[in-house]
């Protein structure tokens, strides 16, 4: 089994669309108006408006803009310049600037438009390098 993506829930594809090409530097795939993906190497980013709801129950299946428990994480080549560029952006979304975790990696924790948790982070210490498969 292999994880294929993550969906978010919301009732604005769009703006939310953008934020993540903003601040990830890919670009979107749109399917309908209502349904939007990211592709990336490991797994894809889904973004599906609320409409969607109704062809897996119904609205009660799900809630926009009400997550209180995942973090969606991107492994990105410098964290520490990807935080810049969200500073350089007076992004205000900032929960917590770039910091070395004790598993070994640098992590900067900040929230989308929806209040989702995104956290990017590069591996830094030899044992999280080797994890990632990078040389140490």
């Amino acid at each position: 089994m292999n994880l294929a993506s993550i969906r978010i829930i919301t009732t604005e594809v769009r703006p939310l669309v953008e934020f993540y090409e903003a601040v990830t530097g890919g670009q979107f795939t749109f399917y309908t108006e209502d349904f939007a993906e990211l592709s990336t190497a490991s797994g894809t980013l889904a973004i599906g408006s609320t409409r969607t709801l109704e062809l897996f129950g119904g609205q009660a299946v799900a809630a926009a803009a009400s997550n209180q428990s995942v973090i969606i994480e991107f492994y990105v080549d410098d964290v520490d310049e990807r935080y810049q560029l969200l500073s350089d952006r007076s992004y205000s979304g900032i929960v917590q600037a770039p910091t070395t975790m004790p598993w070994g990696n640098r992590s900067l924790l900040f929230r989308d438009p929806d209040g989702n948790l995104v956290n990017f982070f590069t591996p830094v210490s030899d044992a999280a390098r080797k994890r990632f498969g990078k040389e140490v």
